[in-house]
């Protein structure tokens, strides 16, 4: 699985905008083949930033299903006219927890 992570910043006055499109293109990302889930998060402290989280099966999917596809071009027409700048997009792996904490290395342990 990997989890793609869009930082999403909309043009001021326009946020109210930006989540009547994301509700319309969702379904756009959300059909897509190896999509498992799609989430937007508004952001706290800048109420015209939002987290995009959409999980996907495998960069391979993302690309070959989404991304080079004609539900790209319709998410972005949607989406295009309230966006400040270009999303910024990085793609995250799990990293594997182990079966025991190293107090040396391990943020939370106590």
């Amino acid at each position: 699985m990997v989890l793609e992570v869009s930082l999403i910043d909309v043009l001021p006055g326009r946020a109210d905008d930006f989540v009547a499109a994301y509700q319309l293109a969702r379904p756009v990302i959300a059909g897509a083949p190896g999509c498992r889930s799609v989430r937007l998060k508004r952001g706290v402290e800048s109420a015209n930033r939002f987290a995009l989280l959409v999980e996907w099966d495998s960069m391979e999917t993302h690309e070959h299903n989404f991304r080079r596809t004609e539900r790209f071009a319709q998410w972005r027409a949607l989406i295009g006219g309230s966006l400040a700048q270009p999303p910024l997009a990085e793609f995250f792996t799990e990293v594997p927890s182990g079966n025991r904490p190293d107090p040396d290395h391990d943020f939370f342990a106590g």
